[in-house]
């Protein structure tokens, strides 16, 4: 794994240079015809509403449908909404080979109907189950076939099946897989390969890196166990953050493990988590109409039709149902440095679609800032920080999946703070302070940590 470290600590590559990728990004947009249209329903001839069952389908009953769900907890009503169930389990996987001794990943130039910006550097592979058994009747997604059976082909690096947002999906989950190659492969139109060091300074522009490569990325094997001891000392000369070389090779890291399980299992046994599916039409404060679904109040999104035109994709035109979030949300993990360590704050985020009713999130998940509680005292140490200028590690706007969202962005920043301030916070229920080995067995588990968490440990820097 030393030589991951060495691909993280190379900023410019030795392949493609970062300029040059960035021209290949505005070329194909450029090159590429992107129409994506708002539209009604009425027009569309594979999309419907079905009024009996309350439910938005297509024909084949493939790919997903919007259905209502209602959420409980210890028998009090929480919330209602639209929500998207796609139970299929689907690929995002890169591709990872040692060119001249530095090792690269094979990174894929796409567009999505919902991205804002047209292009973003996705996964090698990025598909859904109805994706690579045809049922769209397009081609099969490319480097497909080195993933459907990854152990004969190469070495897996990682290989786990990770949640989406439990905000948006009822427990849909996408297999994260980085496959280890010793052979030459064809590398196409619109693939290059990068250093892990390129793609995590890619990262800090807006809406560059898109969502999945973000997740799998999260989970490369970090973690000192997989380490010899000689590899440990070693390891420590690609680090400019000591803390951060510390927090991944800390001695004793399954004692966090334990406290931290705990409090999870803790949530699991005895918070009593309900919820039930109910017709769209049914939802007390949403309205369904031919353009979409409308809550009545102020609400995380709205639910619309699109007519969209991309060339170069596996179908070039088609038509879809987009989530169209209401407000740019805000995911803020704080971090401070003790005894030589660096920690991470993390919280508790039971959300309504969740496989296994809560999961490890950021310190701070706000979809709505306009309505979050600024006397919070996470939410006013992030505010004390962000109005000073002082500690921000990371502060960039990035995508949400295009697949299903339209145009949803979200603001990600990691600020280290203070011994001062990280001792007023109250750990051990709602907040608990992990090290990044802890955080990188969690993710080598499934379902331990959401994804708006595994996102923000993407953007960290050695």
């Amino acid at each position: 794994m030393l030589k991951m470290l060495d691909s993280w600590s190379r900023k410019d590559g030795n392949v493609n240079q970062t300029p040059e990728l960035l021209g290949w990004v505005q070329e194909l947009n450029d090159s590429t015809y992107v129409n994506v249209e708002q539209t009604s329903i009425a027009n569309d001839p594979f999309w419907f509403y079905d009024d009996y069952r309350g439910e938005i389908l297509n024909r084949k009953r493939s790919f997903f449908s919007i259905l209502g769900m209602r959420y409980f907890l210890n028998e009090r009503f929480v919330s209602e909404q639209p929500i998207i169930l796609q139970k299929e389990i689907g690929y995002l996987g890169i591709i990872v080979k040692e060119i001249g001794g530095v090792l690269n990943f094979l990174m894929q130039a796409k567009i999505e109907p919902g991205n804002i910006n047209h292009i973003q550097i996705s996964p090698t592979i990025q598909a859904t189950k109805s994706n690579f058994t045809r049922v769209h009747g397009g081609r099969v997604p490319y480097y497909f076939e080195y993933f459907e059976q990854a152990k004969k082909n190469g070495t897996v690096i990682y290989d786990q099946i990770q949640s989406e947002q439990g905000s948006r999906f009822d427990g849909k989950r996408n297999r994260n897989i980085i496959l280890l190659l010793d052979k030459d492969i064809e590398v196409y139109p619109n693939y290059k390969w990068m250093t892990l060091g390129q793609i995590k300074e890619l990262m800090k522009i807006d809406n560059l890196v898109n969502m999945d490569t973000r997740t799998v990325l999260a989970g490369i094997p970090f973690a000192s166990d997989f380490y010899a001891e000689e590899e440990k000392e070693r390891a420590a000369d690609f680090f400019k953050d000591q803390a951060l070389y510390r927090s991944i090779f800390r001695e004793k890291a399954v004692d966090t493990l334990a406290s931290v399980t705990s409090v999870l299992n803790d949530y699991k046994m005895f918070q009593d988590v309900k919820r039930a599916m109910v017709p769209l039409n049914q939802l007390v404060d949403w309205e369904v109409d031919e353009y979409g679904v409308t809550c009545r109040k102020r609400a995380d999104f709205v639910v619309r039709y699109y007519d969209i035109e991309i060339s170069g994709r596996e179908v070039h035109k088609w038509s879809q149902p987009l989530f169209k979030a209401e407000h740019r949300a805000l995911y803020v993990l704080l971090t401070k440095i003790e005894e030589g360590v660096r920690w991470f704050l993390v919280s508790l985020q039971p959300e309504i679609g969740n496989f296994d009713k809560v999961e490890l999130g950021p310190s701070l998940q706000v979809a709505d800032p306009g309505e979050y509680d600024t006397q919070d005292l996470v939410y006013k140490i992030f505010q004390k920080y962000e109005m000073g200028h002082t500690g921000i590690l990371n502060d960039v706007v990035l995508s949400e999946e295009g697949g299903r969202f339209y145009h949803e962005q979200n603001r990600n920043v990691i600020i280290e703070i203070g011994g001062e301030d990280a001792e007023r916070i109250p750990t051990g229920k709602e907040y608990l302070w992990v090290d990044y080995n802890c955080l990188n067995f969690f993710v080598q588990t499934n379902n331990y940590m959401n994804i708006q968490l595994r996102n923000l440990l993407a953007l960290l820097s050695i």
